[in-house]
């Protein structure tokens, strides 16, 4: 596996971007809605304080792979009607502004509270706005409507990447794959 993208498919890097902030936006939104599991108040302000950290993990990686990707040239498409590839990148786009804004809105909402903000007790991290308690509730639904937009654009971007790998029979789906070998295409390998 190519360490940078090629022409036929993402390398390793972009691949890590992608299944590990994935992977900490499912994880820590089910963390999220859990929170009101905690078994006493001690242990539901370290659970608030580990979503926070994670959600800044998945700010900061999310940052990474918009400077990598911005740095390394992207696969050729798979072809597709033109309809498709115009969906494909509105939902692309879409999808890398709710990854960006969600942390940032439970980062807006934890300055709103005025809580001071650690990344896993090792540093704070400055107030983006001055402490209001009297929207707290508004922008912890804000917080709480991007991740449920965030997880109804996630449905339908992994029902596009299953019907282009079970129906189209195409590489849209392994390209992303790790350690996934691409299909051969009529025309020959792309």
């Amino acid at each position: 596996m190519s360490f940078r993208n090629t022409d036929r498919q993402w390398g390793s890097v972009a691949k890590f971007f992608h299944w590990a902030i994935a992977l900490l936006i499912i994880g820590n939104g089910i963390f999220g809605l859990c929170m009101d599991l905690a078994g006493n108040p001690m242990q539901k302000i370290n659970w608030l304080a580990l979503h926070k950290s994670i959600g800044l993990t998945v700010l900061a990686l999310f940052l990474l792979r918009v400077l990598w990707r911005f740095f390394n040239r992207q696969p050729k498409d798979e072809p597709a009607p033109r309809w498709q590839q115009l969906a494909a990148h509105a939902m692309h786009m879409t999808l890398y502004a709710l990854v960006a804004a969600l942390p940032l809105s439970g980062w807006w909402f934890n300055s709103i509270v005025g809580k001071p903000l650690q990344f896993f007790k090792l540093f704070n991290l400055p107030a983006l706005t001055a402490a209001n308690p009297d929207t707290r509730h508004l922008w912890h639904e804000v917080h709480e409507y991007l991740f449920w937009f965030l997880v109804l654009l996630l449905v339908l971007h992994i029902a596009g990447a299953l019907k282009h790998h079970l129906v189209d029979r195409d590489n849209t789906l392994r390209r992303m794959l790790p350690f996934a070998r691409l299909r051969q295409t009529s025309q020959g390998e792309r």
